[in-house]
């Protein structure tokens, strides 16, 4: 049974751990009770939430009561940037704000305007958010309104450190360097910028760990040493190493009522095929920074 707190301290952050579940390599997922919409204002609270963001990027909040409007995961935003500095969220695009529900659309509907991606039942292969973004927001939450029910829609997380562990050093600093051309896709133009040239691997100023920008769909590299890079991170990316460090986050794990909170740049991350039509997320991503990459990789 959880118990009724809204802070789990440093030393007893609960970490359930349950070999049925499918989390291939790894036997522990970090989660965190909220019993009620208060707790989003709770300094503890969000002070649990932003440490465990800081020290793994990673964490599963799993609310006590119902919040079909997103309440709380909003409130919870708003005090990580009172009390930590965080970014406040970022509109999707010209035309939608900071919540974008991420439900697929019906047949009828995809043929009026190109959707996207996560508003069809496609599977969607690794890439982080925003990757088109120059600044691209640091994390994002996704909120579960409804599970798919028929065995699709599983979310996949890969972290980037581990990843890049499996790059030889010269693929490593050539994705550090402005060699990529990034188009925007046309569902999220914002401004008349239609492109970014820029490099893809980076670190974070704080820590030094590894942070990544990547969707190989809409990514062209401009030089033949960035194309054999892209390659060979392609090539891991379907590896039995990477199969072995990734994390599935199955219904079992992410049920109605739960958020998943992911630093964007320190995890990547996948979508397997929809196959309940009523699948139902509402997703924001906040805090924008720049990723510093070329000449801030002397690490690796």
């Amino acid at each position: 049974m959880w118990e009724s707190i809204c802070r789990i301290p440093r030393l007893g952050l609960r970490v359930l751990r349950n070999p049925s579940l499918s989390l291939r390599h790894h036997s522990s997922v970090a989660q965190l009770y909220a019993p009620r919409f208060g707790c989003a204002n709770e300094q503890s609270h969000v002070n649990s939430v932003n440490e465990r963001l800081e020290e793994t990027g990673f964490l599963i909040i799993k609310l006590g009561f119902g919040d079909d409007e997103s309440h709380y995961m909003k409130q919870l935003i708003l005090n990580l940037h009172k009390y930590h500095g965080h970014g406040l969220p970022i509109t999707h695009s010209a035309s939608r704000g900071w919540f974008w529900d991420v439900r697929p659309l019906p047949g009828a509907q995809q043929t009026a305007a190109k959707p996207a991606r996560s508003e069809t039942a496609q599977d969607f292969p690794w890439h982080t958010d925003c990757s088109y973004e120059q600044f691209p927001p640091r994390f994002f939450a996704l909120q579960v309104l409804q599970p798919d029910r028929c065995g699709g829609g599983t979310l996949s997380i890969l972290n980037v450190d581990r990843l890049t562990r499996l790059l030889s050093p010269s693929a490593r600093l050539s994705l550090s360097k402005p060699e990529f051309r990034i188009n925007v896709p046309a569902e999220f133009i914002k401004s008349d910028e239609r492109h970014i040239t820029t490099g893809l691997l980076g670190a974070d100023v704080t820590n030094g760990a590894m942070e990544l920008r990547f969707r190989e769909e809409i990514l062209t590299p401009l030089t033949d040493v960035a194309k054999s890079a892209v390659e060979e991170l392609g090539r891991i990316l379907l590896s039995e190493q990477t199969k072995a460090a990734t994390i599935e986050l199955t219904p079992e794990l992410l049920p109605r009522g739960s958020i998943v909170l992911i630093n964007n740049r320190r995890w990547l991350h996948a979508r397997s095929e929809v196959k309940d039509p009523d699948r139902h997320l509402r997703r924001v991503r906040w805090d924008t920074r720049p990723l510093v990459a070329e000449g801030s990789l002397g690490m690796i």
